[in-house]
C-alpha cells in the first residue's frame, strides 16, 4: 500500500495528495481520557495519596484524632433537638416520611408505625450524641491549640458528612481549631459538611486510599454509635493495633457504652477464644464528653507528648555539646513533615 493511500484509510489526506497537518498531542498528564482510563488508573491511585500529602504539609499537620460515626441522622434546631432521617449514608436527600421518626402530633393522633415510634426514641438519643460529639471535639481542640508546637497537632478529622461526622467538625470549627474531612464520592448526591476548614476539604474516589489518610496521621479514634460503616472504620484499627501492625500507640474510644453492648457482645468473642482477654484493653468506654476527653488526653501525652519533651531535651543537651549547631541531629522528617505514622513491615 502506498504513502498516500495509508494517510487516507487513517483519515489523514485533505484530498490534494498531502498529509491533513496535526495539532498537537496532549500531554500523557492533561489526557483526561487516559487519566480516566482503567490503564491511568495506578496514577490517579497515587494523586490520592501525593495531593493530601501535599495539603498536609502545606498546613502544617502534625497528627489527628479521628472520630467515626452515624452519618444517618442530622440535627436541625439544636434547641427541640428535631432530627431527620437521611435516605442513604453520606445522601443530602431525607429519607421516606413512613421511615422518619415520628412526630409528637403523629403520636397524639395515633398515626406513628412501630417504625417510626422506634426512630423516635432513637433521634433523641441520636441528638444527645451529636451535641456530645461537638461538646468533646471542642475540648480536645482547645486543648490541642494550647500544645506548643510549630505545626497542628491531633487535629480533628471526620469522613466530612453530616450527623456525627458533621457534630466532631463543628465543635472543633466552633472555637477556632482547624479540621479535616475526609469524603468520600458516592453514586448519589452528597456533599462535605459546612465546618471542614476549606483548605483541608477532601474528597475520594477510592475508599482504600480514603481508610489510609484515616489510619496515617491519627493517634486516636473516637467512636460513636453508628452501623456498617462506622463498624467497618472501628475493627480495621482495633485489628492493626492487635496485629502490631501500627508502629504507634492509638488511644480508641468507644462512646455510649449502652448502645455498643447492645450492638456487640465483645465478651463472647474472649469466651470463644475468638480474640484473647488481653485485647479489650485496645479501647475504652465512655459516656459523656469529659470521660472521653480525660482519656484522650491521658493517652495522647503519655503515648506522645511526654516522650517528645523527652527527646526535646535530648536534643538540646546535643545542642549544647555540639556547640549550638541548629542543623545537628535533624532528619528528613523535620524538613518535610508531617510526622508520618508507618507500619511494620
Amino acid at each position: 500500500m502506498s504513502e498516500q493511500s495509508q494517510d487516507a484509510e487513517n483519515g489523514n489526506h485533505n484530498g490534494n495528495g498531502a498529509p491533513t497537518p496535526l495539532k498537537s498531542a496532549p500531554l500523557a498528564y492533561e489526557n483526561a481520557n487516559f487519566l480516566n482510563s482503567a490503564d491511568g488508573r495506578m496514577i490517579r491511585i497515587v494523586a490520592e495519596y501525593m495531593e493530601p500529602l501535599a495539603r498536609f504539609r502545606r498546613e502544617q499537620i502534625q497528627d489527628t484524632v479521628v472520630f467515626f460515626g452515624s452519618a444517618r441522622f442530622r440535627g436541625r434546631e439544636e434547641a427541640d433537638h428535631a432530627l431527620e432521617l437521611l435516605e442513604n449514608t453520606g445522601s443530602a436527600h431525607p429519607a421516606p416520611s413512613s421511615e422518619q421518626p415520628a412526630s409528637a402530633p403523629q403520636i397524639a393522633a395515633g398515626e406513628a408505625t412501630e417504625l417510626q415510634l422506634k426512630r423516635a426514641v432513637a433521634a433523641v438519643e441520636m441528638a444527645r450524641y451529636y451535641e456530645d460529639a461537638r461538646r468533646l471535639s471542642g475540648l480536645l481542640t482547645n486543648w490541642a491549640k494550647s500544645i506548643p508546637s510549630r505545626r497542628a497537632r491531633f487535629v480533628v478529622t471526620s469522613g466530612g458528612g453530616p450527623g456525627i461526622m458533621e457534630a466532631a467538625n463543628r465543635g472543633a470549627w466552633e472555637v477556632g481549631g482547624k479540621t479535616i474531612g475526609l469524603n468520600i464520592r458516592l453514586p448519589f448526591e452528597q456533599a462535605p459538611n459546612p465546618y471542614i476548614t476549606p483548605s483541608l476539604n477532601f474528597e475520594f474516589h477510592y475508599f482504600f486510599m480514603r481508610k489510609l489518610w484515616f489510619a496515617y496521621l491519627s493517634k486516636a479514634l473516637v467512636v460513636f454509635p453508628g452501623g456498617f460503616g462506622t463498624l467497618d472504620e472501628m475493627f480495621e484499627i482495633l485489628t492493626l493495633a492487635q496485629t502490631h501492625k501500627l508502629a504507634k500507640k492509638i488511644t480508641v474510644v468507644v462512646y455510649g457504652s449502652e448502645y455498643w453492648k447492645k450492638v456487640l457482645n465483645i465478651d463472647a468473642l474472649v469466651d470463644t477464644g475468638a480474640i484473647s482477654p488481653k485485647d479489650l484493653e485496645l479501647f475504652q468506654f465512655a459516656d459523656t464528653p469529659e470521660q472521653a476527653f480525660d482519656i484522650l488526653r491521658k493517652g495522647l501525652t503519655e503515648n506522645y507528648l511526654a516522650a517528645e519533651i523527652e527527646q526535646s531535651k535530648h536534643a538540646l543537651d546535643q545542642e549544647i555539646n555540639l556547640g549550638g549547631d541548629l542543623m545537628a541531629g535533624w532528619t528528613v522528617e523535620d524538613f518535610l513533615g508531617p510526622e508520618m505514622a508507618k507500619t511494620n513491615k
